[in-house]
């Protein structure tokens, strides 16, 4: 799996500023959900044989499978979750870290959950699956790294 299903922004912090940009548009939390369930439909399906319990997110009361490949150089992510707002999580998360360095993953703070208020609107079981899926994709990075 190679083609990405993300905006190809050059850098992870212009990826965080176009979700901020992109948050700014819509007037309440209501279309902001909605807008996360968009994002998340955008998300390809992972093939079967990847949808098993070693590449389980665990942290996570939704059901999310996540593949990391590539090296220091690139780090590519696949994920996809049985909620469509996990979902959406999933795929502001992978469109700022997804087929970038392990160094610039390990350099860029994940500012756009709190720049878009997002911080504030997530269940507290949303809130621990996203820390989770961002403690993964930072292991990975270290580990690449």
């Amino acid at each position: 799996m190679t083609e990405s299903p993300f905006p190809i922004d050059p850098t992870a912090a212009e990826a965080q500023a176009a979700i901020r940009d992109e948050f700014a548009f819509f007037g309440d939390w209501a279309e902001r959900y909605q807008y996360l369930i968009d994002l998340g439909r955008k998300l390809p399906d992972l093939p079967a044989e990847w949808k098993v319990e070693d590449n389980r997110l665990h942290g996570c009361q939704s059901l999310v499978w996540i593949v990391a490949e590539g090296d220091a150089d690139r780090l590519d992510f696949h994920a996809i979750s049985d909620s469509a707002i996990v979902s959406g999580l999933v795929y502001l998360a992978l469109r700022v870290y997804s087929g970038r360095s392990a160094q610039e993953i390990l350099a860029t703070d994940a500012d756009y959950i709190a720049d878009i208020g997002l911080a504030k609107h997530l269940s507290p079981t949303r809130s621990n699956g996203l820390t989770a899926l961002l403690g993964f994709i930072r292991d990975k990075a270290q580990a690449a790294s």
